[in-house]
């Protein structure tokens, strides 16, 4: 039996081992509810600095490759759970174009994943997540993740 509160669904990654936690939550929230997936990958546009000094096509492609792997991680797990599943890749500051893009495209609900980390790692990780929580327009469900071995 469907339910049908949510339309649309972004989950929004980085293609990290700790947001799949919340891709999992997010696509059964899909299968449940019916709503179309949309896997956001945002390229933080502060990590490259168009110059002209001749490695930036190179660090463009790896960042590029680096975020067609996540959306695609997404879109795979999603044909495995029978959920239909929508890359999208932006450019920008991540927690601007995450709302920004929610709200252009009337998003439901947005996912995100967190570390559950303290002091300076939280301040660097999960700043994102904490930014489109206090900010953002649509309603946020935020997936606490399993934190890497921070020996």
């Amino acid at each position: 039996m469907e339910d049908k509160s949510y339309d649309k669904i972004m989950i929004a990654t980085d293609g990290s081992k700790q947001v799949e936690k919340a891709i999992e939550a997010a696509l059964q929230l899909a299968k449940i509810t019916g709503a179309r997936l949309y896997s956001v990958y945002v390229i933080a546009s502060a990590g490259y600095t168009p110059r002209n000094f001749g490695w930036e096509e190179s660090l463009r492609e790896i960042l590029e490759a680096e975020a067609k792997k996540a959306v695609t991680f997404v879109e795979e797990a999603g044909k495995v759970s029978g959920v239909k599943v929508e890359p999208v890749i932006l450019e920008g500051h991540p927690a601007d174009r995450i709302m920004k893009f929610a709200e252009q495209e009337d998003m439901d609900l947005i996912v995100m994943g967190t570390l559950g980390r303290t002091g300076l790692n939280r301040f660097l990780l999960g700043s994102i997540a904490e930014n489109v929580v206090r900010h953002s327009k649509t309603p946020v469900m935020v997936v606490k993740g399993e934190a890497e071995n921070e020996n």
